[in-house]
């Protein structure tokens, strides 16, 4: 088992002994199991998946959407440092999918490379909270 630790700036929204983790980072997602090697990475916005033990299938994983920030991997801990994550159970799909339209409505009327930014920062969170919410619904109890 590995130890994982999710951290967000309002405290720990995870801390718990589980069997693999898949990461989002700039290189595409990673799945880290007991034992992995040492590693710093930067974590991309957007979907942790979590297998608490090794006999449970694809669709009894938890998933988190998280925004962009830091992964710490070494002694058979992981710890995310983020600014915000929501667990599938927390996050309903008309919602997400609401708020990933105005999202993109910002994008739109975007009339400045910073203003582009943001809003394509926030299209993306909404896009993992509509993700999780959509895999919250295939979810095994």
């Amino acid at each position: 088992m590995i130890h994982l630790e999710l951290v967000t700036l309002t405290g720990v929204k995870l801390r718990e002994s589980v069997y693999e983790v898949l990461l989002p980072t700039p290189q595409g997602q990673i799945a880290v199991f007991r034992n992995h090697a040492p590693l710093v990475s930067l974590a991309s916005t957007g979907v942790i998946s979590v297998r608490k033990k090794d006999n449970h299938p694809d669709d009894m994983m938890e998933h988190y959407a998280i925004d962009s920030g830091v992964i710490e991997i070494s002694d058979d801990t992981v710890r995310v440092l983020v600014d915000e994550a929501d667990k599938d159970t927390e996050v309903s799909s008309k919602e997400a999918e609401e708020a990933l339209k105005r999202a993109k409505q910002l994008r739109s009327e975007a009339r400045d490379q910073v203003s582009l930014d943001k809003a394509q920062s926030l299209v993306d969170r909404q896009a993992s909270r509509l993700k999780i919410a959509e895999l919250k619904r295939h979810r095994r109890r």
